[in-house]
């Protein structure tokens, strides 16, 4: 195994430092980088956190600015932040209309932003929760993690928020962009972590793994692999299944795992896109690109986003961040 890297335990601190002196005109570090936030918070705006662990770049530190989030608390590759950062993060953003947390679906996550929340709330502070649980592979929806539809629903808080949307309204809307949203993945290869010398798992020639996650784990099947068209058709059957779909038109977005071509995401996407319209899905947004990563899994993701005229508006709406600005 070759990386980037001095000492392992230090890479996503050393990478955090890195990220935050790249892009100094809008992001800082906040005391001891227990957190990243925006340079420049609105007074009055309801504060936006979100994090996970490192691995998963630009996913959060990378959507922290205008039209997305407040701050990003980073952990360790792979590990939830631990309580005392988010709380840190909670108390930085805070401009006096309270704190939104957008949480994925993951125990560790779960219980480390519900301990912060409860903390900040004893503390005379207004905290709301969304969880995001998009990951149709894992079965029932208390049981779906959050993967790259997560992506969709920090962009839509985001532009809501900074139009000026209260709390409460905040968490409604992120609760209905939640459930409008579902994603499945596939991996041609797992991820190396910097602590280890071999991938997370290890596929025969041939194989694929179907409904992977974004913390280098197998999914729930592994399968023999066709073709690009048989492989997408698979992931989107999976996708369709039960989601009511009619309406006024839907998000794809085609996400890469950390070690995907351009070249074979743009192929998933014409095939997907295929595959959607032909079975009456409207595709009226687009997103390609490597976004929610797992270190340097050889994957990618599809994520469906149904869209309404307010969730439309709200994904069109101007943005600026490190990895996504238009």
């Amino acid at each position: 195994m070759k990386k980037f890297m001095n000492d392992p335990a230090a890479m996503a601190q050393e990478s955090l430092f890195g990220f935050a002196a790249a892009h100094a005109d809008r992001v800082v570090l906040g005391a001891g980088a227990k957190f990243l936030r925006r340079r420049d918070l609105t007074p009055g705006k309801v504060g936006l956190v979100s994090g996970g662990g490192a691995g998963h770049e630009p996913l959060h530190i990378g959507f922290v600015g205008q039209g997305m989030l407040d701050a990003a608390c980073p952990g360790h590759v792979f590990t939830s932040p631990t309580p005392d950062q988010v709380v840190a993060a909670i108390e930085a953003v805070d401009q006096g209309a309270g704190v939104l947390l957008i949480v994925k679906n993951y125990d560790g996550d779960l219980m480390n932003f519900e301990m912060a929340a409860e903390t900040a709330i004893r503390a005379g502070r207004r905290v709301e929760t969304v969880v995001v649980a998009d990951d149709v592979a894992a079965g029932q929806m208390a049981r779906r993690r959050g993967i790259a539809g997560t992506l969709f629903v920090e962009k839509v808080l985001g532009a809501a928020a900074e139009e000026g949307m209260a709390l409460a309204d905040l968490a409604v809307l992120g609760h209905r962009a939640s459930a409008a949203t579902r994603s499945i993945g596939v991996a041609l290869r797992g991820a190396t972590l910097p602590t280890a010398s071999r991938e997370t798992f290890v596929l025969a020639p041939g194989e694929m793994e179907l409904g992977v996650g974004i913390h280098g784990e197998p999914g729930g099947q592994r399968a023999a692999m066709g073709g690009g068209a048989d492989i997408v058709a698979t992931m989107c059957d999976r996708l369709l299944d039960g989601f009511d779909h009619g309406g006024e038109g839907a998000l794809l977005f085609v996400n890469g795992l950390g070690a995907t071509p351009q070249s074979e995401l743009y192929l998933v996407y014409g095939l997907a896109r295929r595959f959607l319209e032909s079975h009456g899905v409207a595709v009226a947004r687009s997103l390609v690109g490597s976004y929610v990563t797992s270190l340097d899994m050889h994957g990618a993701s599809i994520t469906v986003a149904l869209l309404d005229d307010d969730l439309r508006r709200l994904w069109d709406a101007p943005v600026a961040t490190p990895a996504l600005n238009w």
